[in-house]
Formats: structure tokens, sequence, C-alpha cells
């Protein structure tokens, strides 16, 4: 066996000593996964015993040990200087001419009879670990062809392993340097220049939620998404669904990928640079990298490679443009969340607004302050004082010493999964990054405010802003022994945060968040398009649905999405989707509204909810709404989704809508689909037996309820003041609604600020019976005090086969 070189099918992970964290996956994977139908590009990799021949042949230990003795800790002043003398001496040393035979020979035997491009990349033996990454802290180099481009190419990888950012990430991760080797892997290249490439992570990579995977991509060599340099496109993989043979691709969003980085035509360069960015068409940006087949097919591989590990992975891969296959070129642990303790979350909350300046992609979930400091190069690194904001274009990894002495990052470019985030997160920092136009909209020495707090859009607000952070340990948490607890959601960014909340579900899922935010048109104007008669609101509409020759499947598509979003961040427990309760005032506001919407005088108790779904104003827009929850249901396997009608005020009401449901495809009792109803109307009280044999369930909407039974037009400031949930009145409908529809065998909940705020009314509900309780996340753990307090008092015996499952109040 040869000492200084092995073969990718030489190398399985227990060869990580000799060929580095880099190297053994990929010899891993090549080796144990091909028969999975994983394609892994052949290679080799010279081990640490070369390294080490190598330094000894050319007497470079000792100086090499004298120069880390002498690095200035912890300031790291002479830190650049140090760095340039180590490689200058490595670079200055030569490759023994047996080693060069061997490279030479291993070389030929990986290209056959012709000289063949391949990617030199360098794999320390303190490298993808599960507890430090170092990514991006040494070199690689593609597209080398040829003996001598290689050998070179061997050596700089052999300097790198003394970049400025690597010596100081050893320093600060405690790996002493002289036990630190470094290993090269020659791999063939894959032509992802003419293709695509990105990162996976079998992970969600901000919440570290473990049943979905993150995919991304960009056009051309990866550098681009590993630099920031653009902002890919994003793909969310349901892992339990996806076993399933289900279309599990829960979310995908559209990145602007600006950038291809491709190779030069004339091939490698004096310096090494063998690449240039090119400005990618607009036609290839408003495209996804991959097809729906290639994303399920990625994440399949990605599921195989972390059952193989058995640990969360962070995986690269690669599409050859040239023979259309796609290849993973690296596989490293996930050194983030893996790391922690996903029962202890940290809550920050923005006590005030101010001016939002700029926003992009949060990374993280702090809220910081400080003063911005724009910064157009590391070399303005002097510029930077310890606990200031940096504002740059993008970063590289010779920027990570500046990210450990700030307190947050903001970049015009980038994603979830740049090297920037990637630091971000390792190091604590809030990030928010793919701004666009952040260098131009922050001025140098302006007092800002970092907002990562606020899902998965962070924004950056002018001042400082007041905040506060609040760690919660859930693990010591105990719910309710009777009384389900569920949480109110509207936003699919926050979901998988929140899944880390105790609870039992999401009791009431408001589709209007998804629809103002995501799809932002009026259905029936998708519906109807040629109707609308303002152009300018026509054109919106085209720019908005551009990837769609049928319109109306971007309305499907884009709530569905929303809607499984949060249903696999709860999976597989209840999430109750409540259908549109839109105002025709609120309607007329999206984009095409006025032109199908009534004026009424009082929207509040005019055409809404239920009576909508089967008038031929909206029927044909309720049906989109029916087909995006057939969906979710049933292509994408999320059947712990139930569907709630609000504001249905009479039987015959509710009925028809039970009957249009079922034309459009979501029949009562098919794969278990339940249908809730809103109790909130005085009617649905008075005929509450009547109404459980039409539904399965009811949520009691205890502000509606309270208006209606008050006589009380919520929305008037007049006489705001005598709206009171806890008034006698609106307390005895909600009771006696509880008590028939337990009586009536149907499950009954109720969501809403008062159980939080009252503890007497949360045992008022508890003594009536109520099965559960939905609160929003801010009230949960107050309301599951004030719902245990109310549980240990006495209560009536209540029916065993009514506890099974649960439902709400808002």
């Amino acid at each position: 066996m040869n000492k200084y070189i092995k073969k990718f099918g030489e190398i399985g992970i227990a060869d990580l000593p000799q060929v580095g964290g880099k190297n053994s996956s990929l010899g891993e994977m090549f080796s144990n996964l091909s028969e999975e139908g994983i394609l892994v590009p052949d290679g080799f990799a010279t081990t640490a015993d070369a390294f080490e021949k190598f330094l000894d042949e050319n007497s470079l230990n000792n100086p090499l040990k004298t120069l880390m003795d002498q690095l200035d800790r912890p300031g790291y002043a002479n830190l650049k200087e140090t760095g340039l003398k180590a490689r200058e001496l490595i670079l200055s040393g030569e490759l023994s001419q047996n080693f060069q035979s061997e490279i030479i020979r291993a070389y030929a035997e990986l290209c056959g009879e012709v000289e063949t491009e391949v990617a030199v990349r360098s794999s320390a033996t303190a490298e993808d670990l599960p507890h430090a990454s170092f990514a991006g802290q040494h070199e690689s180099y593609l597209n080398i062809k040829g003996e001598t481009a290689l050998l070179n190419a061997v050596k700089k990888c052999f300097a790198s392993l003394y970049t400025d950012r690597a010596i100081k990430y050893r320093e600060e991760n405690g790996f002493e340097h002289h036990h630190v080797k470094i290993s090269v892997g020659v791999q063939k290249m894959v032509r992802a220049d003419k293709a695509s490439s990105g990162v996976i992570f079998t992970l969600e990579p901000e919440s570290g939620f473990r049943d979905i995977i993150h995919l991304s991509g960009v056009w051309g060599l990866g550098e681009n998404i590993v630099q920031g340099t653009v902002t890919p496109d994003e793909f969310f993989i349901f892992k339990p669904t996806l076993r399933e043979g289900k279309n599990a691709i829960v979310r995908r969003m559209l990145g602007s990928k600006t950038k291809t980085l491709v190779y030069k035509p004339e091939g490698n360069t004096e310096d090494g640079n063998s690449v240039v960015n090119t400005d990618t068409p607009k036609e290839k940006q408003k495209r996804f990298v991959l097809n729906d087949v290639e994303v399920v097919k990625l994440a399949h591989w990605a599921l195989t490679i972390e059952d193989h590990y058995q640990k969360p992975m962070d995986i690269e891969w690669a599409k050859d443009g040239k023979t259309g296959e796609i290849f993973i070129i690296q596989a490293r642990p996930e050194t983030v969340h893996s790391q922690k303790n996903p029962m202890i979350v940290k809550e920050y909350r923005l006590m005030e607004k101010g001016e939002a300046i700029v926003s992009g992609e949060a990374v993280g979930s702090k809220i910081v302050t400080g003063v911005a400091r724009i910064l157009h190069s590391s070399a303005e690194a002097g510029s930077l004082k310890n606990g200031e904001i940096i504002v740059a274009d993008t970063t590289s990894p010779d920027w990570d010493p500046l990210l450990q002495r700030s307190a947050g990052l903001i970049t015009n470019k980038g994603g979830r999964t740049s090297h920037a985030a990637i630091v971000a997160r390792e190091l604590g920092v809030p990030a928010i990054v793919g701004c666009g136009n952040a260098t131009d909209k922050i001025t140098d020495g302006e007092i800002i405010t970092i907002s990562c707090g606020e899902g998965k859009t962070g924004f950056v607000y002018s001042g400082a802003l007041k905040y506060t952070s609040t760690e919660h340990d859930f693990s010591d948490i105990e719910k309710p022994e009777t009384t389900e607890v569920m949480l109110i959601v509207g936003d699919p960014d926050k979901a998988f945060e929140l899944s880390f909340f105790p609870n039992d579900g999401v009791g009431l899922m408001r589709i209007e968040f998804i629809i103002n935010h995501s799809v932002q048109i009026h259905p029936m104007a998708l519906v109807k398009f040629n109707e609308i008669k303002d152009q300018a609101v026509k054109d919106k509409i085209e720019s908005l649905t551009f990837q769609y020759l049928n319109k109306e499947k971007y309305f499907v598509d884009t709530l569905a999405e929303g809607v499984a979003t949060i249903a696999s961040a709860f999976y597989p427990k209840d999430v109750i989707v409540r259908m549109s309760d839109f105002k025709t005032n609120e309607y007329a506001n999206l984009l095409g509204g006025k032109d199908f919407e009534p004026n009424e005088e009082n929207p509040m108790l005019g055409f809404r909810g239920a009576s909508r779904y089967y008038n031929d104003l909206y029927r044909e827009g309720f049906r989109l709404e029916c087909e995006a929850i057939r969906k979710v249901r049933g292509e994408m396997g999320l059947t712990n989704v139930k569907v709630m009608i609000p504001f249905c005020r009479t039987l015959e009401e509710g009925n028809k809508v039970i009957a249009v449901m079922k034309k459009y495809g979501l029949e009562q009792g098919v794969d278990g689909l339940e249908i809730y109803v809103m109790a909130e109307v005085p009617s649905n009280v008075l005929l509450a037996e009547k109404f459980a044999t039409i539904f399965d369930g009811f949520s009691i909407g205890s502000n509606d309820l309270t208006q209606l039974t008050l006589g009380i037009d919520r929305d008037s400031s007049i006489v705001s003041n005598l709206f009171n949930e806890q008034n006698e009145a609106a307390r005895k409908m909600i009771g006696t609604m509880i008590r028939k529809a337990k009586r009536a065998g149907a499950k009954i909940g109720l969501c809403g600020q008062a159980p939080s705020d009252h503890p007497e009314f949360a045992g008022f509900l508890v003594r009536n019976g109520i099965d559960s309780i939905s609160f929003n996340a801010d009230a949960l753990l107050k309301g599951i005090e004030n719902i245990r307090r109310a549980e240990k008092k006495p209560v009536r015996k209540r029916t065993a086969s009514l506890r099974r499952n649960s439902m709400l109040i808002f």
C-alpha cells in the first residue's frame, strides 16, 4: 500500500488522521454509498505522512514552530505578517521527486488516456469534525489540468494550512499548530460551470429543526454560494413524507443568482485563477437551478448520507452540464445546531419600531444594536472597533477574524448557506445577508439595530431600538394534564423555531398572512385576469406570476407551500387551517381586489367567511383555496392539516360549504379530513347540537362572539371600551358553547389572549371542560401556568373518549 497516496476507493472515515476530514468523508461515500446510487467523483488523496515528509525534507518544522511561538496573543497584531512568512516558507520548499512521481502516476490513472481537469482541495486532519468545521479556512483550486499545474496546486494547498484565518481558527479552538497536518484531495472536475451547484443541510439551518432538508443552489460553480456572491435558490424538503414517496418539497424560494462562476476559456493562468464571474442572463435568473425530480433525488441522497453518518450533515453537490449527472462533492458534519440543546431557546423581541433601512435574509434570531462600519475588504480591518457591526458587499474566509470582533454582519450579497452565514452561525453573530443595497443605504458610523428576531426576513433599523431577550428551557416545562395547549401561527418563517415550544399542535393558522405577504393577489384576479381594468395592476400581477402560464396555479402553489411549511414544522400534530376570512375592504386591498369586491357599509357583518365560499362572486376563489389544501394533504402527504370554516351563520350555509368543498376535492372523512367551524355567531351557540351534525368540532371565536353578544362593532373606537370577552353575557355564551359541544360529542377549543392574561378566565374554561386552548407564542408559557393552576382545582369528571383530540379559540 502506498504510504503517500491513497485512492478514494481505499479510503474510509477511519482514515481521517491520514487524509483529513474532507477526503476521508469523500472516500467513505465513494466506497460505501455508491451502491445506494450516490455519485461521488473519483479521485485520490495525498496523506499526512506525505506532508510530514515534505516538512522534514525541507527542514521546515522548527522555522514554522518558531513563527507560531512569536504570534501575538491575544491581540494577533502580527497575524498577517506571521501567516505570510509561514506560507512563503512552505512555498519555498520542494516536493521530492519520488512524491511528484507518485502524484503524477495517480493523476494518469485517474485521467486515463487523456489529461482531464481536476479539483484540488485541502483537507486538514482537524477539519470537518462534529465540533469544528474549519469552513473555508484552507484553499481549493478548480479546473487544474496538467502535471505541472497539479504539482503547483498541491504545494499551494500545503501552504494554505497557514492562511491567516486558519491560524486564528486553530488558536481559538485549541488546536496545536504542529499537530494539524494537511492532505490534498485530487478529484475529477464536475462541469458545474455549465450547469449548477450548491449546498445541502440535513436540518433547517436557522432553527436546527431536524425533519427538514435545506437545499440551495446557484448557476455555475459553487464558490458563488460559499462566498455569498449571489442569492441562491432555496428548497425545503420534509423528511417524513420524503420517505413515504410524497411530493415533499414544502417550500421553494427563487434566488436572484445574478452571477455565474465559470472557467476561463483559456484555462489556467499563471496566478492559478482559472475562473471568472459572468453576468447571469435574465432568463436564467428567473429559473430554478434544479427541477423537482432533481431536488427530490438530492434530498434522498442527503437522507442516505445522514443515515450513514448518524448525524446532521453539511453537503455540497454539483451538476455536470455536459452529462446532466449530479454528484456529491463534499459531506461534513453540521457543527452549529447539532452541538446545541434544542430545548433551550433564547427569544428576542423588539420593544419599539423604527425606520427600516434595509432588509435581507436573517441568520440567527438575535437582536443587536451598534455602530455601523462599512468595509470594502478585509484589508480595512484596522477601521473596525470591537463590537461594531460590519456592513459589506460580501465576505470571504479572509473576513473571519473580523467577524469574531463584530457585533453583527450585514451584506449586500449572499444567502443562508453562504460562508458568511455559516461562520456567523458558528460564532453566534447575528447577520442579515442578501440585502442588495446595504452599503448604499447605511451610513458609516451610524447607530443601527439588527433584528433577526422577526422570522426569516431580517431588518436593519435606524437608531438603537429597545429590545428584550428571554431564555426558555422547555425541557423543564410540564404541559397541562387534561387540557391541550396549542399555538396560533400565521407566519411560515417562524414555524420551525416555534415548533420547539411546548405544544400539542397549531390550533389556529390564519391563511390571510400568507395571502397578504406571499400571494399578494386577489384570487379572483387570477381566475379572471382579463377582466382587470387597471393596466398597472395587470403588470404587477404579471411580474409576480412570471413563472406560471396558469396564473391560478401561482395562488395554489404559493398558498400550499406556506401551509405546508407550518404543517411540517408541527407534524404529526394537528394543524388547524382556517380558510380565508378577509372582510370585503381587506380583500379589496389585494392586487386586483377592487375589481371583484362589493362596497359595504359594515364589512364586519357583511360578505365574509362561509357566505363567500358558495357565492358566485367568490366561489372560484374558494376553489383555489381548496386546491391548495388538497395539494398539502394529498400530494405532500401532510394529513395532519385540518380545515376550519369561519363565520358560518346558518345550518344551511354549513351544508352548502361542505358540499362545495367536496366538489373541489376536500371530502370530509377521506384520509382523516376533519372540518371544524368557528363558534363565533350566537346561532352557533343556540344550535350547537345541530351544527355538530355537520362539522367535526368547534373553535370558539371569542372576539366575534363577544361583539355579537354585546352588539359592539369591535372596529369602532367609540365603543371599544365596552368590549370585554369576560363580560358575564359573553362568558355565559362561551360556557354554554363548551357544554353543548361536549354533550354532542364534538371537539371544542378556544384561541386567545385572555386565558394567559387572566388566570380566572383559564379556570373558567377548564371548569367547563374545554378540550384545548391556543395561544400566541409570547403568551404560551403564562397560559400553560394558568391552565395547570386551574387543573389542580376540583373539576367535573370529563368524558375520556372526548379527550383524544382538541380544538381552539381566538
